[in-house]
């Protein structure tokens, strides 16, 4: 099934879906088969079964009836419901009475012909958590579709969607060709498509990105920070993945890294990298979903340029921040409500720091430190830097009591204590 883009957080859900749906009606018409497998790209809803038969077997089914006795509205009623008359059927000695046996043959089907209200009905039920519909049509879909591919035995089996009619033809990779692919099975879809410059398997387009990646980073001497989301996300971006590298601006290295690999990855969907040392390197992998005659170099200046926008804007709150001490922005924790029911954070701050200065004497802790870490805890919640990223608050905090001279001590207390 081709359509315009598929949002990459729902693209492995309606894979399974596709695939269950689909299964269960092969299974309810009678149609054994091997095994179903999907795939799926940003534009590309694929599945494909195996071992099905051109047909399904001829069913003898054998019904026992009521007594030969039975009232005359009963045995009509019998006749009635397997479609036979007194003729049709034979009466039988049991141990508990004679009855009326009926065997019902049952021609079997074309499984071609049975296909295609099966995938309509799967196509139809399949839930979309957001989804569109034609103007003129009631069927919807994910993003508008363009087209359908449904082939068995080398024929085509003659779904509908709305105005759509199944092919054999498919497009290729919308952006490095015009190629129309001609499909026969699907074998000769996925090599033709790869030709195309398209990857159906959404494994081997994370494993092509990280490979390719990993051999990047290590020409300059460096390490590719693991993202397995990170890399699940981008390989359902793009069809035919192209990894390159850019740079980050110096100028930028003093931020914290948590800040920057949180905009990179966050807003630009770019994989950090780091020395040898584990320190985050002035570098940076975006995953392109074309190849160009330059080899990337406008892609890679393009996304130098947003990226500097971004950080520009993560440094001015780095700069700004750091002009007010982290103590002096506790009395705006009255304004903040913690609960309707509990009151502002600053009254929450009350009460953590009485339970914290009452267990410090319990295990030996420092109560000064602890009273210090309690009431900044919470602090940089009014900072522009968690108001731009509020992934990272404690993670600020942290920087910002560091940079007022705060202990270490209490400076992790304010990192971590959003932990677990």
């Amino acid at each position: 099934i081709l359509s315009e883009e598929i949002p990459a957080r729902m693209q492995a859900r309606a894979a399974d879906d596709l695939k269950r749906l689909v299964s269960d009606g092969l299974k309810e018409a009678g149609l054994d088969f091997g095994n179903a497998n999907t795939y799926v790209t940003p534009r590309r809803l694929t599945l494909v079964v195996d071992g099905l038969p051109t047909e399904t077997p001829d069913i003898s089914e054998e019904r026992r009836g009521p007594k030969t006795d039975a009232p005359e509205k009963a045995v009509q009623g019998f006749l009635g419901s397997i479609g036979l008359t007194l003729d049709g059927v034979e009466k039988r000695e049991t141990e508990k009475g004679e009855f009326y046996f009926a065997v019902i043959e049952k021609k079997g089907q074309q499984t071609a012909d049975l296909l295609v209200g099966l995938i309509e009905n799967a196509m139809q039920a399949l839930p979309w958590p957001k989804s569109m519909r034609w103007a003129d049509h009631a069927v919807r879909w994910v993003r508008p579709m363009q087209g359908i591919v449904a082939v068995f035995d080398t024929s085509i089996v003659p779904v509908s969607f709305g105005p759509i009619e199944a092919s054999n033809r498919t497009q290729a990779h919308r952006f490095l060709t015009n190629a129309v692919v001609e499909v026969t099975d699907f074998a000769d879809y996925k090599k033709a498509l790869e030709t195309g410059h398209v990857l159906i398997d959404p494994i081997e387009r994370q494993a092509c990105i990280k490979s390719d990646a990993e051999a990047l980073a290590l020409k300059e001497g460096l390490v590719l920070i693991d993202d397995p989301a990170l890399l699940d996300e981008v390989a359902g971006l793009v069809e035919w993945p192209v990894t390159l590298m850019g740079s980050i601006d110096d100028e930028f290295m003093e931020v914290p890294p948590e800040v920057l690999t949180t905009t990179m990855r966050k807003n630009q969907k770019y994989f950090a990298l780091e020395d040898k040392d584990g320190k985050l390197a002035p570098k940076f992998i975006v995953v392109a979903n074309k190849e160009t005659p330059d080899g990337g170099a406008a892609i890679v200046a393009g996304n130098e340029r947003v990226l500097r926008a971004r950080l520009a804007d993560a440094k001015f709150f780095w700069d700004q921040d750091r002009k007010h001490t982290l103590a002096s922005r506790t009395p705006a924790l009255k304004d903040i409500i913690f609960h309707a029911k509990l009151g502002t954070l600053a009254e929450k701050i009350d009460r953590v720091e009485a339970l914290a200065a009452d267990l410090a004497d319990e295990v030996g802790a420092d109560k000064d430190m602890v009273r210090s870490a309690v009431c900044l805890a919470k602090a940089d919640l009014s900072t522009g830097m968690v108001i731009e990223f509020p992934d990272l608050q404690g993670t600020v905090g942290c920087y910002y009591a560091l940079n007022d001279g705060e202990a270490p001590e209490v400076a992790d207390a304010i990192a971590e204590h959003y932990a677990p």
